[in-house]
């Protein structure tokens, strides 16, 4: 059984895994999935008084299960890197261990945030969640989750990467 868990398994089945998370997750708790809601939650936890509606009005004592989400998101590809690996992962490669490299993730950390606020909601709870409940405007985010993906891939990601 161990051997199983030490080898990389299909696309399509933890495909399927994230895919039966949706439903989970709302018969468990009737909460929809989805990440960047946690930044937000952050967000209001560590700034009670702000006058910004986004963070004011965010009943942060609800919301504390995406904490805890996130939390085992964090924990459970920590345990999989580190203990259900047969090669070890790098977390950080050293081409990202420099000031540049850092600046670059800091940068992109910034516009990934900025675009899941902008497009209210990240790639999960569009691309997952959203679609799984025939959202129109879910459709044409993770269209465009895409294009952006491919053009930097393809295109801009070699200009500023080198």
């Amino acid at each position: 059984m161990i051997d199983v868990l030490m080898q990389p398994w299909p696309w399509w089945f933890s495909g399927i895994l994230v895919g039966l998370t949706v439903p989970l997750l709302f018969i468990l708790s009737g909460k929809a999935f989805g990440i960047s809601t946690s930044l937000q939650q952050i967000g209001a936890m560590c700034s009670p008084g702000c006058k910004a509606a986004y963070l004011r009005d965010y009943d942060w004592r609800d919301g504390l299960w995406t904490l805890v989400f996130v939390l085992g998101i964090g924990l459970g590809g920590y345990a999989a890197a580190h203990w259900l690996s047969a090669q070890p992962v790098e977390f950080l490669p050293a081409s990202y261990q420099s000031i540049g490299g850092m600046v670059r993730l800091l940068i992109g950390g910034f516009l990934i945030g900025f675009g899941a606020r902008y497009a209210g909601g990240c790639t999960s709870g569009h691309s997952i969640t959203g679609i799984a409940n025939l959202s129109w405007p879910s459709l044409v985010a993770t269209i465009f989750f895409f294009v952006g993906g491919l053009a930097v891939t393809w295109g801009l990601g070699s200009l500023i990467f080198g």
